[in-house]
């Protein structure tokens, strides 16, 4: 029987698409555009060329930039993971203590960024914030406004209080979708703790750790509130990420054809270490063998 295709259905994609074309392909071709060229104001521009690429390159500003940015979301991925991992496993999963702790690991991710950031402004300050003031009472020399590494400790801080909840609930959505033979027949086999973690736990929650990791590395290379409410990108440029110099250059200095170049470069590093996480990652989960038991 012939089958005849209707393709009236993608006129109901149709406006998703323009909405799509007007908030991130024309913004995109301008941002493009500015890389390229020059302007000294009054909406004249003049051919430059990859003139503000090779400068960004060349620049150790961008450099130190750069590799603190990569040092922050490393710091983050190396605890946020581990640690959601360890919370979801101890989470119950039955009675009235499951949605207790979901809704105490959802109120978190509910705060705005800017107000994230206003908190642990608030909390660290010495002479009025319950953390410096507490440290400063236990003769601890805390200023995150002075100290680069209490600025670089705070950051951190907040950053896990605020986004580890991620972890925790996408871990714990893979734990729960484990079916419950997988656990009598590791309890048949005398399993232990860490074979079924092992062997079990950790395979089934392979695809959302995928989704975890990619999504805490992507929001952390690209964090820009919460830094610049509490240090402004200091003491010095010591927490001063690629996304709060970018936006020093661009609205700061009104640079604007060096400001195009480096997010061009920024999305384009982002967009290439996303592609390498997911697959690795995927890669390692195919090679991965499917465990019918857990040994001990």
């Amino acid at each position: 029987m012939d089958r005849s295709w209707n393709n009236k259905a993608w006129l109901f994609v149709a406006p998703v698409l323009i909405l799509v074309l007007f908030s991130a392909a024309i913004p995109l071709m301008t941002v493009v555009n500015y890389s390229v060229q020059d302007t000294f104001g009054r909406n004249e521009f003049f051919w430059a060329g990859t003139e503000w690429f090779e400068e960004l390159l060349r620049s150790d500003r961008f450099h130190e930039a750069l590799w603190r940015q990569f040092l922050f979301s490393g710091i983050i991925l190396l605890i946020e993971v581990p640690l959601g991992i360890a919370v979801a496993l101890a989470m119950p999963r039955k009675g009235w203590g499951v949605p207790v702790c979901l809704v105490l690991m959802a109120l978190p991710l509910l705060i705005p960024w800017n107000v994230v950031g206003t908190i642990w402004q608030i909390f660290g300050r010495v002479d009025i914030g319950l953390l410096g003031r507490t440290l400063a009472e236990l003769g601890i020399g805390y200023n995150y406004t002075r100290n680069p590494f209490d600025a670089w400790v705070t950051v951190v801080v907040m950053d896990v209080w605020h986004w580890t909840s991620l972890v925790v609930l996408l871990c714990y959505a893979g734990l729960v979708s484990i079916p419950e033979a997988y656990y009598q027949a590791a309890r048949i086999d005398g399993a232990s703790r860490w074979a079924v973690f092992r062997y079990i736990q950790l395979p089934k929650m392979h695809r959302v750790l995928l989704i975890a990791i990619l999504l805490r590395f992507m929001d952390s290379f690209m964090i820009y509130t919460e830094p610049f409410v509490v240090t402004g990108g200091g003491p010095g440029n010591s927490t001063t990420f690629l996304s709060i110099d970018l936006v020093k250059m661009a609205i700061g200095q009104f640079d604007l054809g060096p400001a195009a170049a480096m997010s061009l470069v920024y999305f384009l590093i982002i967009l290439l270490l996303s592609w390498v996480f997911y697959t690795v990652m995927t890669n390692a989960g195919r090679d991965a063998p499917e465990s019918g038991g857990a040994g001990r």
